[in-house]
Parts: structure tokens; C-alpha cells; sequence
């Protein structure tokens, strides 16, 4: 397929997925980031510092300036999960560096 040709059906399924057909896209489900540092029992300072996260993306996140791209909600699922083992894991990570 030619990069005209992908680029063209890109287009299709945006203008579909606009107007309705959501069968073309896909929509990631929101995540409650407060709900899952509340969980930890940390202040947004702690959590960002424990799991090595700018606070300011952390106050984004909570008070939904911006959403967590794919990797970070992959981390956020790790965390909300295990957060003991998560935070245990990057401590380890960042002495080794």
C-alpha cells in the first residue's frame, strides 16, 4: 500500500470514528489517577517522588489537564495493582543507574 493510500484510509476511519462509528477506533477507558494514589495512601509529592513521576504530570493527570499516554498507563495499572512491589522495583532500578 502506498503512504497516499494509508494516509487516505487513516482519514476514512477518523472522519468515521467522528461521526459515530465507533467500530473503526479505539478509545482507552478513563483512568481515575487520584483514586489510585489515594489507594497508596500518599500525597501527590510522595507519589510522584516513589514512583519517579514529574509532579506536575501527576496534578495533570488528577485534575484531568491531560490523560496518561499508553506506557504510563500500563504504570499506573502496575501500580494500582501492587504498589509495594512497583515502588520496590523502580528503587531498585534507580540505584543500578
Amino acid at each position: 500500500m502506498r503512504a497516499v493510500d494509508k494516509i487516505a484510509a487513516g482519514l476514512a476511519d477518523a472522519i468515521a470514528f467522528a461521526e459515530g462509528d465507533t467500530t473503526r477506533g479505539r478509545v482507552a477507558a478513563p483512568l481515575d489517577v487520584k483514586d489510585i494514589r489515594k489507594a497508596t495512601k500518599k500525597t501527590q509529592a510522595e507519589f510522584a517522588d516513589t514512583y519517579r513521576l514529574p509532579i506536575g504530570t501527576v496534578r495533570d493527570w488528577e485534575q484531568n489537564r491531560r490523560q496518561p499516554d499508553a506506557p504510563a498507563r500500563v504504570l499506573l495499572a502496575m501500580i494500582a495493582a501492587e504498589p509495594d512491589t512497583v515502588a520496590r522495583l523502580i528503587g531498585k532500578a534507580s540505584v543500578h543507574q
